[in-house]
């Protein structure tokens, strides 16, 4: 393996409900592969969403790991006491022409591309590309929304973005026995996308990219999940001068019907296990560690 002297690894749960097997998976897979580089793993707690992070979610988290037998090096990270960091990258951004604001609700969004004739062109999530409503608004009308207070999110301008950071866009991507190869990425396909929240929170992409640089991460290790992302976030690797980490994107454990384990389909979580009996070596077992 090629790269760094001390590779560091995270894990990075969003604590808006419990861990399951899936969440086990990836948090052993980093620490297994931390272990066999003598790297170092690191927790972040991703609690960007004000209404779904609950300081119950996040102790349970810590609970949970705790008794997988897994140990981070300190500190661990909050997103949620960096947000004026994120705002300050995020107002860089606009000062370079490169985001504006979005005062579109999502119903709007919805609206808006239902009545687009044809097929509507989506992103990789399968979420209707953003039509650029708000990017065409005239600046005075922009200018007297933002000092009425409306509202809004902000978008990355993609056009603008990209002619900023012109070049080809690719990444390193490995494989648990560390063979590397490059993937070309196109953050284009993710057209304008939100980075900044209507709540005042920062987005999922523009927090993770700032989060690894700061903590200095050169292996990220998450699920097939969130490949596609990979692209929007070497676009905005680029933007801010950022280094790009190696990536792995693990396969992702399924229920009986194929499904993959979410919170959201109510699958089982760590904690019943533990209730029922389950075993720490049970569960890595059964995930295929020793």
């Amino acid at each position: 393996m090629s790269g760094p002297a001390t590779p560091v690894f995270r894990f990075a749960p969003s604590p808006n409900g419990r861990l399951h097997l899936g969440h086990a998976y990836s948090a052993l897979l980093n620490a297994d592969l931390a272990v066999r580089t003598i790297g170092r793993l690191l927790l972040r707690i991703e609690d960007i969403d004000p209404v779904r992070s609950r300081p119950e979610l996040i102790e349970a988290i810590l609970s949970d790991l705790a008794w997988l037998g897994l140990r981070f090096a300190a500190p661990v990270r909050r997103q949620s006491r960096h947000m004026e960091t994120y705002r300050a990258k995020l107002g860089a951004l606009a000062a370079r022409g490169l985001a504006y604001p979005c005062f579109c609700s999502r119903s709007a969004i919805r609206a808006r591309t239902a009545t687009t004739s044809g097929s509507a062109a989506v992103d990789p999530d399968g979420t209707p590309l953003y039509p650029g409503t708000c990017r065409q608004m005239p600046e005075a009308e922009r200018a007297t929304r933002l000092a009425g207070g409306k509202p809004h999110g902000w978008r990355l301008d993609m056009a603008r973005a990209v002619s900023a950071a012109p070049g080809a866009y690719a990444y390193r991507a490995f494989d648990p026995d560390f063979e590397e190869r490059s993937v070309s990425a196109d953050p284009v396909r993710w057209g304008d996308a939100m980075i900044g929240r209507r709540d005042g929170a920062t987005s999922y992409h523009l927090a993770v990219v700032l989060d690894d640089a700061e903590q200095g991460v050169t292996h990220v290790v998450r699920g097939l999940d969130l490949e596609a992302a990979t692209d929007l976030h070497v676009l905005l690797q680029r933007l801010f001068g950022l280094p790009s980490p190696r990536y792995h994107h693990h396969g992702l454990i399924r229920d009986a019907n194929g499904e993959k384990l979410a919170k959201s389909r109510g699958s089982i979580a760590l904690a019943d296990l533990r209730a029922q009996g389950t075993s720490p070596a049970e569960i890595r077992a059964r995930l295929g560690f020793s």
